[in-house]
């Protein structure tokens, strides 16, 4: 069984800690934990497209992909690490940031549009479908007429993260669960809180 967890965000080093690379952290918290519960330490190594992760869970392979696309292009990197490991779509995770939802909350969905969102757009055009499964990580919308751009580029104050960071912990028995039983229950577990 292979599962495939992609977070997006930006790969350069000024992108650290902005709104837009919410789904790098995310997974880079996940592989912290798992490494955490482990003697065998893996870490993120430079792949095609992408940073990438492997690691296991309870005989599960868990391949981690942060795509080096950036955020525009992202799904080059998505379908190439879909065919590449060949993984069912059903067992593939985007984590996403969200503009549409409140600054640390959390939405599990099985579908949607692309909300405005340029990487998901671009992953629904590589992959010809928006049937695919995502973490929707709200950043909030906290900006004026025509500043999108900057807000979602911007640093969290400290403020803002002293939401987000107890939120990003919670995303790893997310994923976990995902992997372990599937996206429904997950949804009924995640949605409801």
């Amino acid at each position: 069984m292979k599962y495939l967890i992609i977070g997006l965000g930006n790969p350069d080093k000024e992108y650290d800690g902005t709104r837009h690379n919410i789904g790098f952290r995310v997974l880079d918290n996940y592989l912290e934990k798992i490494n955490a519960t482990t003697d065998n330490k893996v870490s993120f190594v430079s792949d095609r497209y992408a940073f990438k992760a492997e690691t296991k869970l309870k005989g599960r392979q868990v391949i981690l992909i942060k795509p080096t696309t950036y955020m525009n292009l992202s799904g080059k990197a998505v379908r190439y690490w879909l065919d590449k490991e060949n993984v069912p779509l059903e067992n593939m995770l985007i984590v996403v940031d969200d503009l549409a939802l409140d600054l640390g909350a959390i939405r599990l969905r099985l579908k949607g549009s692309d909300g405005g969102h340029n990487g998901l757009k671009n992953i629904i055009e590589l992959i010809n479908t928006s049937t695919f499964n995502r973490l929707r990580f709200g950043i909030g919308s906290d900006f004026h007429k025509g500043q999108q751009v900057d807000f979602v580029l911007g640093k969290l104050s400290q403020e803002e993260e002293d939401i987000v960071a107890p939120q990003i912990e919670k995303t790893f028995d997310i994923i976990k669960n995902f992997v372990l039983v599937g996206m429904d229950k997950t949804m009924n577990m995640f949605n409801k809180k």
